[in-house]
């Protein structure tokens, strides 16, 4: 297992997320390492990134770009510093004409990839242009489409209109922004095309790595996305790698409303029975039941790491200097899943039976799954 030799000796760290959560925990691992890989969702369909996506046919950039401005941010500028650069790609334009709200290291990056034809490489040259000492990377080469089955949308369309609430009818959403807003309740989540062929960048980099983590964010639209490409999540399962998992401090309006910690890995068990984990990172005001929340976390074979992370003053952000001292600790915390021998573990998976589910205490089963999740079920068994 690759690990750091002592506390605070450098590492290679790979991350995997989208958006803002992705964004915090690069500004925190940028603080231990220059070598950090961001491995970023590609399945943005809303505000400048969305546009160009639809008119150009190409990858929504702006995730990447937001990855792009965590790596390049500087806390004291010197004789190089590319910081008029990094606020550049981060300007909206202004106006009302076909450009307006366009942020324009979106268009920069739509053009370097129209002129080198490989998004990797634009990515890289843009590392260049920015200055910055990490990589980036797009989960996939392709932009995919975001698909939930959802429950509790209101009424049933077989109903009639005689008021019968239709709770636990699922309805079909498509794409990331009406799955991170419509209100109910996400069930399965899904990508389309259903196995996108994962960036081998990006594959190489989990494998290469001493730290892989995954969180905090948007729990169905950013973090999962990466565990239903087949190439990664066989990378991720593979890795010898500590795995890393960052809870979110508080639930995400829409997507996740009414979510406890342990419901969010419940959600995880539910997508990827075969995943493990080595330590699992909670903030304690975040956690009303820590206890549960441990025998979540030992359901992946992992440890649960409860330190403050949050900005002071109680706002549901990841401080980055609080952040990154967790995420040291558990780059050099004992490695939980040596704990359990594989055979062990594929009992166990074969314990938790149809679902899959994680049963975090007597009776408790907190995520069902559709009659969707239930069919995708035994071709997801097999990865890796």
């Amino acid at each position: 297992m690759h690990a750091p030799e002592e506390p605070g000796a450098p590492f290679r760290a790979t991350a995997l997320g989208g958006g803002h959560g992705l964004h915090a925990t690069l500004r925190a691992l940028r603080r231990l390492t220059d070598d950090v890989t961001a491995v970023v969702t590609v399945g943005d369909d809303g505000g400048s990134s969305g546009r160009i996506r639809r008119e150009l046919d190409i990858l929504p950039w702006g995730d990447l770009r937001m990855a792009l401005d965590a790596l390049a941010e500087r806390e004291h500028p010197g004789p190089t510093d590319p910081s008029t650069w990094r606020k550049v790609f981060e300007h909206r334009l202004g106006g009302t004409g076909a450009l307006a709200g366009h942020a324009v290291g979106n268009l920069v990056l739509a053009g370097l990839l129209e002129v080198l034809d490989d998004p990797v490489a634009a990515l890289d040259e843009a590392c260049r242009l920015l200055g910055l000492r990490g990589r980036v990377l797009p989960m996939s080469p392709v932009p995919v489409d975001i698909e939930a089955d959802v429950t509790g949308l209101g009424l049933s369309a077989s109903a009639g209109g005689n008021g019968e609430s239709d709770g636990d009818v699922a309805h079909r959403i498509r794409g990331q922004v009406a799955v991170a807003t419509t209100p109910g309740r996400v069930r399965q989540v899904r990508l389309v095309p259903r196995r996108p062929k994962a960036c081998a960048e990006a594959v190489d980099a989990i494998r290469a790595a001493d730290v892989v983590t995954l969180g905090p964010g948007s729990w169905f639209t950013s973090v999962m996305p990466h565990l239903l490409v087949p190439e990664l999540f066989t990378a991720l399962c593979e890795t010898e790698a500590r795995r890393v998992l960052v809870l979110n401090l508080a639930p995400q309006p829409g997507e996740t409303a009414g979510f406890s910690p342990e419901q969010h890995l419940d959600a995880l068990a539910e997508h990827a029975p075969r995943l493990r984990l080595d330590v699992v990172v909670a903030d304690p005001e975040a956690t009303p039941e820590p206890d549960r929340l441990r025998r979540g976390a030992e359901a992946f074979g992992a440890e649960i790491l409860f330190t403050a992370v949050g900005e002071p003053g109680g706002a549901p952000r990841h401080d980055p200097v609080a952040l990154a001292g967790a995420l040291r600790e558990a780059a050099g915390s004992a490695a939980s899943r040596d704990r359990v021998p594989p055979d062990e573990w594929d009992a166990r998976v074969d314990e938790w039976g149809s679902g899959a589910r994680r049963r975090f205490g007597a009776g408790d089963v907190f995520f069902t799954p559709t009659g969707d999740a239930r069919r995708y079920e035994e071709e997801d068994l097999r990865w890796p």
